[in-house]
């Protein structure tokens, strides 16, 4: 069985509070038996597969397979083409330097459901929503890259594991994969 999820924001990418008070996912009635294949952080929201298959895991998160993800982040400020640059090249973050990736600007903006709570808003300070596919999964690379330009991460959504896209789900709900859904998830 192989499960998409829209985690919502402030959710744990696990199934026990590591501190009293925390959501985590066994608020979400999943099958039992499943787990989530990879994390996304609870500052994040997004596309979460969950399985009862161990060979996910090898298939999906190993560096060797490249497996694309795709994420939207609204980010403080609009890039230049010499951030971009520095973005699709590969950072340097924690003494790593991330592979080199796809990024570009969403225009316009994604439609994305309201968050809660909402960004920071400061009037002086405009946002800009960029897309960024990568091949490997550091612990918060998305954010410590834009934060490595100059563009501090706002809002963190995963839309896309190989060819499967988030879609319609919205925040909280979740949906077992058909064939030809799982075929999506491993196509590159």
């Amino acid at each position: 069985m192989l499960i998409a999820f829209h985690k919502p924001y402030g959710v744990l990418s696990q199934f026990t509070p590591e501190q009293p008070g925390q959501r985590t996912l066994a608020a979400f009635g999943f099958p039992k038996g499943v787990y989530p294949i990879g994390r996304l952080d609870a500052d994040s929201e997004g596309l979460l597969l969950l399985s009862d298959e161990p060979e996910w895991n090898a298939r999906l998160l190993h560096p060797r397979q490249g497996h694309p993800r795709e994420y939207w982040a609204q980010v403080e400020r609009v890039p230049d083409r010499d951030a971009l640059a520095r973005l699709a090249a590969g950072v340097v973050i924690g003494g790593h330097r991330c592979r080199p990736c796809r990024v570009w600007i969403l225009e316009p903006p994604p439609d994305c459901p309201p968050r809660q709570p909402p960004i920071r808003f400061r009037k002086t300070v405009p946002t800009c929503w960029l897309a960024l596919e990568l091949v490997e999964g550091k612990n918060r690379q998305v954010r410590r890259m834009t934060a490595a330009v100059g563009h501090p991460t706002l809002r963190l959504i995963r839309v896309r594991i190989g060819r499967f896209r988030l879609g319609t789900l919205a925040p909280g709900e979740w949906k077992t994969l058909d064939a030809l859904e799982r075929t999506r998830v491993l196509s590159r």
